[in-house]
């Protein structure tokens, strides 16, 4: 047992700083697998040493994707290390070899998490969502059934299923990011429509979306140069416009 300190300290540099350089990587398993399960900020730092224990020495993770599933809470769009997270969640979901129930699944609880997210968040995991469209056409159903559920009430989807497989994600339609095209800042509306159009073949890079902050759209939005508006507006009461016009008195404007 080590102290929660100890172990973010740990698995930051394991992957890169510690792993290269060990004869057996393999003689951590045991300490990634268990750092996996404890859940929260120091499951989502496990991700990089798992993943280069899977890719590069055939380790085999019996339900990965299941946790992986599980990490998917409110405050993966607020942690610090939410940039680390899903690079390595698009490496894991690249693979077209997943099932469609599987990728609909994430499809669906990023979108229903995305819901309360801020909007430097929404800017990245929208394109993340079209880019799992385009690797995985099956779950273009999900934008394009016609009967769709219209609100949370009606949805099939079980957020709370901890198992993708239960989540009966297919069986829904993504009702969230049609509501964010309602958002209030501008660019997530614009990127959240581009779902009623069909997606290009090309996936979007999301490299430089993964740490946007919201002091960066701020700064964005100051820059911007605005048309000039008006402050205040006096209805028409005359010819000319003015409220004690002579002429009002003589013409009506009809």
């Amino acid at each position: 047992q080590l102290p929660t300190g100890l172990y973010k300290k740990v698995l930051v540099i394991l992957h890169d700083s510690i792993l290269p350089y060990m004869n057996e990587p393999t003689l951590m398993i045991d300490f990634l697998t268990v750092a996996y399960g404890i859940g929260g900020a120091i499951s989502l730092l496990a991700l990089n040493g798992l993943f280069i224990l899977i890719h590069q020495h055939n380790l085999e993770y019996p339900d990965f994707y299941k946790k992986l599933y599980s990490l998917l809470d409110p405050s993966i769009y607020h942690v610090k290390y939410r940039a680390r997270f899903f690079h390595l969640a698009d490496l894991f979901l690249s693979s077209s070899h997943l099932p469609a129930y599987l990728v609909a699944a994430f499809i669906k609880r990023l979108s229903r998490l995305a819901l309360t997210a801020p909007p430097e968040a929404l800017l990245m995991v929208i394109p993340f969502i079209c880019n799992l469209f385009r690797r995985h056409p099956a779950c273009k159903v999900l934008v394009h059934r016609p009967n769709g559920p219209e609100d949370m009430s009606e949805d099939p989807y079980i957020m709370e299923e901890e198992s993708p497989s239960e989540s009966r994600a297919l069986e829904s339609s993504l009702w969230e990011i049609r509501s964010l095209q309602n958002h209030y800042h501008p660019d997530v509306a614009k990127a959240a429509a581009v779902l009623n159009q069909s997606l290009s073949e090309i996936e979007d890079d999301i490299s430089g979306l993964l740490e946007l902050s919201a002091y960066e759209l701020f700064d964005k939005e100051v820059k911007k140069k605005a048309a000039d508006v008006p402050l205040e507006f006096e209805p028409i009461r005359g010819l000319f416009g003015k409220k004690n016009d002579i002429f009002a008195e003589h013409f009506a404007l009809d």
